[in-house]
């Protein structure tokens, strides 16, 4: 049994406040999210493969989107993360919180209530992660379909029409990608706010489960080997923190991993040649199953548990570091 001070929510050091957990919250996640965003885009192109494999894995992704797009091609959609993921932290942290303190018996938590509060922390997140992963998707895909097209293009079977052009002059037109503010737009103009919750079941049929699995497990491996004393808990060192935080990371990471894909290809509005379109999580659980086989459901799975895992280790870096308190202490 774990003492409610251990709060086995992401990023959480027992001994901040609540505002110095979201500004660490914050913190760590705008610094997580720049250094793994490339494997995190390498891992929705692989989900996203149906048909043609364009790529082999992930780091002929990589290679492939560098050498098509630029380096900075690797980072297509990370605006909208580093734009929203504050908010998410926030909203997820001040929830388990509150959740923890609610369930909470003469300072002491149980495990079903540590699970309860990461599945209460996990369903407020998804009012931000949605629309942010909705138009992440579409932004971090759209080179792995502009890769298809070459070929794939339909082939010329008349002759070429007269043209005052000489042929040597006539280039292609580079395909137009989307941006966010005008998927944004798009997607209020012809479906409403709905338009930006596509697949909302999924995401919290996601997040929900990778909640209830981490929470607990970081915060019973962050308390492995350390003494009670009446109602405050031994301070965990940073190595074992760190080490907690990748363990149980990757672990629920990979634990949900069919259910990410299945997330992710529905909330995919631009398909390949060939692809399926979905109309709902059990119709495409049935078409992948069919089409694909059971191991299609893990797709991706290495590239989230590499995700996950620096962005746990990240975050703790940042707790132990004290940056929200810092901050705090400079505003005060």
């Amino acid at each position: 049994m774990v003492r409610a001070r251990m709060c086995a929510c992401v990023y959480v050091d027992p001994f901040c406040s609540l505002p110095a957990k979201l500004i660490n919250g914050g913190v760590a996640g705008l610094v997580g999210v720049t250094c793994v965003f490339p494997i995190d885009l390498a891992k929705t192109r692989l989900q996203n493969q149906q048909g043609v494999k364009v790529y082999k894995g992930m780091l002929d992704c990589l290679a492939k989107t560098i050498r098509s797009e630029g380096y900075f091609g690797c980072y297509r959609g990370a605006a909208v993360n580093l734009t929203l993921v504050t908010p998410e932290k926030a909203i997820k942290l001040a929830a388990n919180d509150v959740f923890r303190q609610k369930l909470s018996k003469d300072g002491k938590l149980p495990l079903w209530g540590e699970v309860l509060a990461g599945c209460g922390a996990g369903t407020c997140q998804v009012v931000v992660t949605t629309p942010m992963e909705m138009l992440k998707i579409q932004l971090q895909d759209a080179g792995r379909l502009a890769a298809q097209r070459p070929a794939h293009a339909p082939a010329q079977t008349v002759g070429p029409a007269p043209s005052l052009v000489p042929p040597s002059s006539v280039q292609p037109a580079p395909p137009q990608r989307p941006s966010a503010t005008g998927l944004t737009v798009q997607l209020l103009k012809t479906h409403g706010l709905a338009g930006l919750y596509r697949g909302a079941g999924a995401t919290l049929m996601r997040d929900v489960p990778f909640s209830m699995i981490y929470f607990p497990l970081f915060a019973n491996l962050n308390a492995i080997g350390r003494q009670s004393h009446s109602d405050v808990q031994d301070r965990a060192p940073f190595w074992q923190s760190f080490v907690a935080g990748c363990m149980a990371g990757s672990i629920a990471a990979v634990a949900v991993t069919p259910l990410d894909v299945i997330k992710t290809r529905i909330q995919t509005l631009q398909k390949g040649e060939g692809e399926d379109t979905y109309r709902g999580i059990i119709d495409c659980t049935r078409r992948i199953l069919k089409r694909e086989g059971p191991s299609a459901f893990l797709k991706g799975a290495t590239c989230r548990a590499l995700v996950i895992a620096p962005l746990f280790g990240i975050a703790q870096g940042v707790y132990f570091l004290g940056v929200g308190e810092a901050v705090l202490g400079l505003l005060g």
